[in-house]
């Protein structure tokens, strides 16, 4: 059955634009666990924009299903997850000045890096998964440098504008995900997937869960976390059971 991963990074957006102490991001993860959260994704950034340290570790000791830390694949990083220990550990691509995570890791350039920093977090127990580009060539590397689970940057998919690219995008995952799958590795998928286009991204044979923050969170304005994550959710299981859209 798919899983879906809330992602609660711009619930602390909210709190760092005053410094305060409220929303809290703890507190919205327990929300999304009621609604229904198989997991809670954050994303703990060099500049710290967003989640902090603190919220990392009251997560921790708080969190009922599980963590899945974003991090960028530098030394500094690799020492913190080693001491939270969160159960999941998600290397992307990070720079100063995007908004979001433009675009997938390039793992194919960097096999010995990633190669050390894998079995550093493996040894620790922590399961380790790589942001990718929906790349045949990338879904390779992955498995030379011993990453057991691949996220699919979906991206590409979410901004099409036409049909014509949308479907060219959805073709790009599904290869992506059936090649990572005859090579043994587990499927995620994420990135700008909302109430919208979902399930024909929920819909694709082997993806085992989608992380998904920012349309959950927007919702919740309006609607309440529970009830939007619950909605969510929903939305996958119709479709990962046959019953959604497949295009």
């Amino acid at each position: 059955m798919i899983q879906l991963g809330v992602n609660i990074d711009h619930v602390a957006t909210l709190r760092q634009v005053r410094g305060g102490r409220y929303p809290d991001p703890v507190a919205a993860a327990e929300a999304a666990e009621r609604g229904g959260a198989d997991g809670i994704t954050v994303h703990l950034r060099e500049d710290r924009r967003h989640i902090q340290e603190r919220d990392v570790a009251l997560l921790r000791e708080t969190v009922q299903t599980k963590i899945n830390l974003e991090m960028a694949a530098i030394p500094s990083m690799v020492d913190f997850a080693r001491r939270w220990s969160p159960a999941d550990v998600c290397l992307v691509p990070e720079k100063r000045h995007e908004l979001t995570t433009e675009g997938g890791l390039e793992v194919a350039g960097a096999v010995d890096h990633l190669r050390e920093i894998i079995a550093s977090l493996t040894g620790s127990g922590i399961r380790v998964s790589l942001f990718i580009d929906p790349s045949l060539a990338q879904v390779e590397a992955a498995v030379r440098v011993g990453a057991p689970v691949v996220e699919l940057h979906t991206g590409r998919y979410a901004e099409a504008v036409g049909g014509a690219a949308r479907k060219a995008a959805l073709r790009d995952l599904r290869e992506a995900a059936r090649r990572a799958m005859e090579l043994g590795l587990v499927v995620h998928a994420g990135h700008g997937l909302n109430y919208h286009n979902v399930q024909p991204v929920a819909a694709i044979a082997g993806i085992r869960e989608l992380n998904i923050g920012h349309a959950i969170i927007a919702r919740a304005i309006f609607s309440g976390l529970e009830g939007a994550v619950a909605t969510m959710k929903r939305l996958m299981r119709e479709a990962a059971g046959g019953c959604g859209p497949t295009a």
